[in-house]
């Protein structure tokens, strides 16, 4: 799959609705089997085993699922950093403690998330983490990721370089969204590994 011809937020439009569609015709199934192959991956990785700390987020809808992935890193002994999502798009975090802890929140007209309710640690506990999950919608051979357009990881990830931060960036995908090109802005940066079901392929 290519889209080189597509250089501009237009074509990142366009991408998006492509990938949208395609998860939502995903089973329960399909979404259950693709969350548990992903949670092994994961927890193979050794900058995942090393890290004691992991800013991750809860999978809403059809999105390859994270939850199996937080309470195995959880019961690990990791401390496990979920996204508050700010009036301004930007990000506060807050620690996991189970699928208990979680509140389903609404931020106006977008879908419902679901985000911890305890304590509120700042937008720059993020900082802190050795490995920072992404969500995205598909990643390119450079890796080069394509998100939903919010900018809310865009800041989390100048955030990171302002502070001199080096946690590995990892995004969480379908087998499918694993593309030969994605179009890409300035500010937009690679991730270090792409884990799908079927593996995880590195960018640097």
């Amino acid at each position: 799959m290519t889209f080189s011809g597509r250089s501009d937020e237009s074509g990142k439009r366009a991408l998006r609705r492509e990938f949208l569609g395609a998860r939502a015709a995903l089973t329960a199934d399909d979404v259950r089997d693709a969350a548990d192959a992903l949670a092994g991956r994961a927890l193979a990785l050794p900058e995942v085993a090393e890290a004691g700390v992991v800013a991750a987020y809860v999978s809403v809808g059809t999105e390859p699922g994270t939850l199996a992935l937080l309470d195995a890193l959880r019961a690990r002994g990791a401390r496990v950093l979920l996204p508050v999502l700010l009036p301004d798009n930007d990000l506060d975090w807050g620690v996991y403690a189970g699928e208990d802890s979680l509140a389903r929140v609404r931020h106006g007209g977008r879908m419902a998330l679901y985000e911890p309710a305890g304590e509120r640690l700042g937008p720059d506990a993020v900082t802190a983490a050795g490995v920072v999950l992404l969500p995205g919608l598909a990643v390119d051979a450079r890796g080069m990721r394509l998100g939903r357009g919010g900018g809310s990881y865009d800041r989390v990830l100048a955030r990171l370089e302002r502070a001199g931060a080096r946690p590995a960036l990892l995004v969480l995908l379908y087998d499918r969204e694993v593309v030969a090109h994605v179009p890409e802005e300035p500010h937009d940066r690679p991730v270090d590994a792409v884990v799908t079901p079927s593996g995880v392929r590195r960018f640097r």
